[in-house]
């Protein structure tokens, strides 16, 4: 039996999301009882809530919705590589040794401890460079353990511009601190979400 390891944050109150984003909470629709066999819950959340998928429509206006977006890059071979080591952004230099000549699913870790519960007051992006480097390599999907692969306060969104030239798919929020680099098999499939700009998922790694 190959292990699986859960690389997805839990989705609970108190749950870190981007500054001024909707908080995640969970109440009892029905709870069981008298009137009540079964507990039922209302659930309050932002599509970009912890481990997440970004659909193109998130940073194209005329992008897939998480509905419609095709689900192979979500499943399938990845390479998961430490670049702690970087700067303010992961560039082509900090991992190029790291990486295939061919890589499908590229995983990267940027941070010695997961904030579960903090906001991270800076986190490394991704360079764009390092999205083409991957694309030339044959990458359909990156993720990251960081909120974005663009910085925070960007407001041209360069990585996501480049993911979008390469048509690849984009994890967020993995928790990879328990992950040693390496070769496994990626689960992270989104929630068909008609309009959905993004999709929280539920990403596991399987041993090969």
């Amino acid at each position: 039996m190959r292990r699986i390891i859960d690389i997805s944050q839990t989705l609970r109150s108190g749950l870190p999301v981007w500054p001024g984003d909707i908080a995640f909470a969970a109440s009892a629709q029905w709870s069981m009882g008298p009137s009540s066999p079964v507990n039922v819950s209302r659930l309050t959340l932002s599509t970009h809530s912890g481990s997440h998928a970004d659909a193109p429509l998130h940073y194209d206006a005329a992008g897939q919705d998480a509905a419609t977006v095709e689900l192979t890059p979500y499943i399938g071979l990845c390479i998961v590589i430490d670049a702690r080591g970087a700067g303010e952004t992961v560039k082509p230099d900090d991992i190029a040794d790291a990486v295939p000549a061919r890589v499908t699913r590229m995983l990267i870790r940027t941070f010695d401890k997961f904030p579960r519960d903090h906001w991270p007051l800076s986190f490394k992006a991704i360079a764009p460079a390092t999205i083409d480097m991957l694309a030339a390599r044959g990458c359909v999907l990156i993720g990251v353990d960081a909120p974005s692969i663009d910085p925070e306060h960007s407001k041209t969104m360069d990585a996501h511009g480049r993911v979008r030239a390469a048509g690849m798919a984009i994890l967020e929020g993995l928790v990879l601190d328990h992950v040693t680099p390496g070769a496994y098999e990626l689960i992270a499939l989104p929630l068909k979400i008609e309009g959905g700009d993004a999709s929280p998922v539920r990403a596991v790694l399987r041993e090969r």
